[in-house]
């Protein structure tokens, strides 16, 4: 857990670390090293959830930073059924280090919900239901008067271009209400709750991080800042993000 008592002023304004924060289509990336890797063992696999109104390409600056991993990017069914999308996700993801960001990272808490055996989990500013009910409301406006751009400029920002969105416009609306249904529950015994790791954006508005602090608070996970990032750290902080996956396979988790 983050013990610094005030945020780095990356973002133009100091932040004070909140006291109660403790199969399918899947696109292979391995970039393994010959010789760091040679006689060291079977490579840590790494997955990485999208969230809605993305793609796996959402990850393209991320997979290529994680030498010495196996990295696995699905692309989910975007079913809108929640088991539906823990089920696709459930082979790949047991014995991974999950790393999720947005929908992604609540499809991570549902893994863990669901009892995934995971290694651990990185999930970035994911949906905590009744927790802080009005988490989602900007980005259900903005759906609702401009559509998938006008929803993912909302919640990703100007990171996020057309490029970004699935082929179906559909799967996005099925996404946000599967997410904006989603009520978080305690990991199954088989992780522990240190396994899952929730992080924020430094820069994210303050009602991300009242959302990270509840969400910690009620199962006790350690909750981590990405320096500089806001909610589209895939996109734009990926050095920092893959900095934090590493310290998370490294099984620092409750630091």
């Amino acid at each position: 857990m983050l013990t610094t008592p005030v945020i780095p002023n990356e973002c133009g304004f100091s932040l004070r670390h909140h006291p109660s924060l403790p199969a399918g289509n899947v696109a292979y990336v391995t970039d393994l090293d010959p010789d760091e890797t040679r006689g060291a063992g079977p490579a840590q696999r790494v997955v990485l959830i999208h969230g809605a109104a993305t793609t796996s390409r959402v990850w393209r600056r991320v997979s290529p930073l994680l030498r010495s991993f196996d990295v696995v990017v699905p692309d989910r069914p975007c079913s809108g059924d929640l088991r539906a999308e823990v089920a696709a996700l459930r082979q790949q993801c047991t014995g991974a280090l999950v790393v999720g960001v947005s929908g992604g990272a609540t499809l991570g808490l549902a893994l863990a919900a669901a009892g995934v055996p995971m290694t651990a989990a990185l999930l970035h500013e994911p949906a905590v239901g009744s927790l802080l009910p009005g988490l989602l409301d900007s980005v259900r406006r903005a759906y609702a008067a401009g559509g998938v751009g006008a929803f993912a400029r909302a919640l990703y920002g100007p990171a996020w271009t057309d490029a970004e969105a699935p082929a179906d416009p559909a799967a996005v609306g099925r996404d946000l209400a599967m997410f904006a249904a989603f009520e978080p529950a305690a990991p199954a015994p088989v992780m522990r709750a240190g396994q899952v790791i929730i992080t924020v954006g430094e820069c994210s508005p303050a009602i991300r991080h009242d959302s990270v602090s509840r969400l910690a608070g009620r199962f006790g996970y350690p909750a981590w800042v990405v320096p500089g990032a806001g909610h589209a750290v895939h996109l734009t902080h990926p050095a920092e993000l893959t900095a934090l996956i590493r310290r998370a396979s490294a099984g620092s988790p409750a630091d």
